[in-house]
């Protein structure tokens, strides 16, 4: 992973000129992939705070949260492919974390698949700890989602959100 090249994301709100990238995106990365429909609801949505990443003015990942009362429930972190495994996935995860402090929210939750123990282990690097299993989440596969919470404070504003690119 290059800094630099992570540290050059530039975010946007989703948009409906996005959407076709975001599905060619979706579908490649996920089994059980949400619909346009799904993302046309997100961009509707006042509770939904959903962006996409651009690098030199490439769509290389998107993700999203929902905002209820003083919790975000994140939605996706996804990224492209051909750009994994370079640091882009905790960019977009930190900027979602971020946005949800300026909102004022006190915790984070979100579902990762059971299988997936790379997002497992981001997400666990940004302070996420288990706490609770959904089983048969994903119906299609019927794997399990291991459930994440994190506590939004000041400690944790201030040693991780503001300290990383």
């Amino acid at each position: 992973m290059s800094l630099s090249e992570v540290s050059l994301l530039e975010f946007t709100k989703l948009a409906e000129e996005h959407l076709d990238e975001v599905m060619a995106i979706e579908v490649e990365a996920y089994p059980e992939s949400w619909s346009i429909g799904m993302f046309r609801d997100e961009i509707r949505s006042a509770r939904s705070h959903f962006y996409v990443a651009f690098l030199s003015g490439v769509l290389v990942g998107y993700g999203g949260f929902w905002l209820v009362l003083d919790e975000v429930h994140i939605t996706s972190v996804t990224v492209r492919d051909q750009y994994r495994r370079r640091g882009f996935g905790r960019r977009i995860a930190l900027h979602l974390l971020r946005k949800a402090v300026e909102l004022d929210a006190r915790r984070a939750v979100l579902e990762v698949r059971a299988s997936n123990l790379r997002a497992q282990a981001l997400y666990t690097t940004l302070g996420f700890l288990q706490v609770g299993l959904r089983r048969g989440y994903y119906a299609k596969t019927n794997e399990d989602a291991v459930i994440m919470m994190l506590e939004l404070g000041p400690a944790w504003s201030a040693g991780r959100l503001y300290g990383e690119a």
